[in-house]
């Protein structure tokens, strides 16, 4: 792939068309990410849809191939602490293998950060691996503390 100045690449929201543009396929490349039937996908997208102010997933399309290039998703939880303040969760980002190194993770956390931060939310917080940390702190994130896990399946 070119550098990003070849290409206009913009952060917006998810569209039922991804599916289509490799939105899947993508994320594959993060995690154990099974193939999802268009039925599936459009069910979960007509429900993150109605909560579109509390969930929200971004996606970067490569305007020359049509591919979704890169992803991440933010939700929103509601809190009693903090004068019934909100926190945001940033989950499952991820830049295409063959689109690294031209900013488009920067550019996908800087949006989810905004997002959080203009409905309000005191903090955004994110788990990443190890080697990811460096990454995040060069967004502007730290570490704290530590993560904790149980998995049910």
């Amino acid at each position: 792939m070119a550098n990003s100045e070849e290409h206009n690449f913009q952060v917006r929201k998810l569209e039922l068309s991804d599916k289509g543009k490799g939105f899947i396929e993508l994320l594959q490349q993060l995690t154990v990410c099974d193939s999802v039937s268009d039925k599936a996908f459009e069910d979960r997208f007509k429900e993150l849809s109605a909560r579109a102010e509390d969930h929200q997933v971004f996606v970067i399309e490569d305007d020359r191939s049509g591919k979704i290039v890169a992803t991440g998703s933010v939700f929103i939880e509601r809190k009693f602490i903090r004068n019934c303040g909100k926190v945001g969760h940033i989950e499952d980002v991820v830049v295409d293998a063959n689109a690294r190194g031209m900013q488009l993770g920067k550019k996908m956390i800087d949006a989810l950060t905004d997002y959080a931060h203009s409905l309000g939310c005191y903090k955004v917080i994110l788990d990443c691996s190890v080697e990811n940390k460096a990454f995040y702190e060069k967004c502007g994130y730290k570490q704290k503390e530590i993560q904790m896990v149980k998995y049910f399946i």
